[in-house]
């Protein structure tokens, strides 16, 4: 089992036998199950007849289609890498079941079971469907952060530290204005 295998095992098992989809996706009790099938988990929360776009081929547009495609807002925070005001986003009240998407492109990103209340005004979540985001260092404030951005269309999500709760201990702070929320 390569390294990566074994820790993207290591924190999405807990996560998915807390939320019961190990037991309901397994073909039968004691069955072995493939990296591949404990990956595809996350689609047990989409809601019912959802369209998952795939994240290849990158979608890549003009800053004028981004302009008509995304609020001013968004069109700072995802083009721009800007940052919304913490306590500023609806979704980081949300409770509900149902997925987080891009904004940009629609990628499912996170799902509700994957949020946590931080208590830095801004939705963040301990872990992330696998493959969807791309990560790159970011010193703008004379210290390195790890920023991340859709793998899809490359719009700027926040950043990840490494403050979060268990089982990951990752804290994925998102700016709402680069999500989408979708009841399950």
């Amino acid at each position: 089992m390569q390294r990566r295998d074994f820790l993207l095992l290591a924190t999405t098992l807990p996560v998915l036998g807390a939320t019961g989809a190990v037991a309901q996706t397994a073909a039968k009790p004691g069955a072995k199950r493939t990296i591949g099938e404990m990956r595809s988990d996350w689609k047990q929360f989409l809601p019912a007849g959802a369209n998952v776009p795939a994240p290849e081929p990158p979608l890549k547009l003009s800053a004028d289609d981004w302009r008509k495609r995304l609020s001013a807002e968004q069109f700072r925070v995802l083009r721009e890498e800007g940052t919304e005001p913490p306590g500023s986003s609806k979704l980081n009240a949300e409770k509900r079941r149902g997925v987080y998407a891009c904004a940009g492109c629609g990628l499912p990103l996170f799902t509700s079971e994957m949020k946590y209340e931080s208590g830095t005004g801004w939705p963040s979540y301990f872990t992330t469907i696998p493959g969807v985001f791309a990560t790159k260092e970011d010193r703008l404030l004379l210290y390195a952060r790890t920023e991340y951005h859709c793998v899809r269309c490359g719009g700027h999500h926040g950043h990840v530290f490494k403050d979060g709760p268990a089982p990951t201990f990752d804290r994925w702070c998102n700016n709402g204005l680069a999500l989408t929320f979708t009841p399950a």
